[in-house]
């Protein structure tokens, strides 16, 4: 089964210059809680952003580049992909969630209550109404004085 992950802001906001807008030590734990011992599926400029090859998971590119450590399985054509992976998170980045957006069962956001203005990468709008609604928590950052919620959509 093919699901999703991401952070959003209001606007479906997910970075800046490669970069995420917001460092939340709790979705950073509820990442790595759903993704541990799981493929990730990713574009080249999301495994780039990666400080190092994630523990516990198995690493999967879409790109046209070769230029990747050994362990990172790649597939230059989303067909080849989707016919080898039939399991695994997709993390990204933009342009990766809408070409597999309508083939994932389960999306996985962390919504953020906060807009911002200066993103250059967004999540892509879907219809809301395909999906089966499941809040899964309600959090606050202090740090970041910021609120959000773990969402689940389940494809109905």
């Amino acid at each position: 089964m093919i699901n999703i992950i991401a952070a959003v802001g209001k606007n479906n906001e997910l970075g800046k210059d490669n970069k995420l807008l917001w460092h939340l030590k709790g979705d950073l734990k509820f990442f790595k809680e759903k993704t541990n011992f799981q493929t990730i599926i990713m574009g080249r400029k999301t495994f780039e952003s990666l400080p190092k090859l994630l523990p516990n998971r198995r690493h999967v590119v879409l790109s046209q580049s070769d230029n990747f450590p050994s362990e990172v399985i790649v597939y230059h054509q989303i067909q080849d992909l989707l016919e080898n992976e039939q399991d695994g998170f997709i993390i990204g980045g933009g342009k990766i969630y809408t070409l597999l957006l309508n083939y994932a069962n389960k999306l996985y956001l962390t919504e953020i209550d906060k807009t911002y203005k200066d993103a250059d990468t967004y999540f892509p709008n879907f219809d809301k109404n395909v999906f089966e609604k499941e809040i899964l928590k309600t959090c606050y950052d202090e740090k970041e004085d910021i609120h959000y919620k773990h969402v689940l959509y389940k494809r109905r």
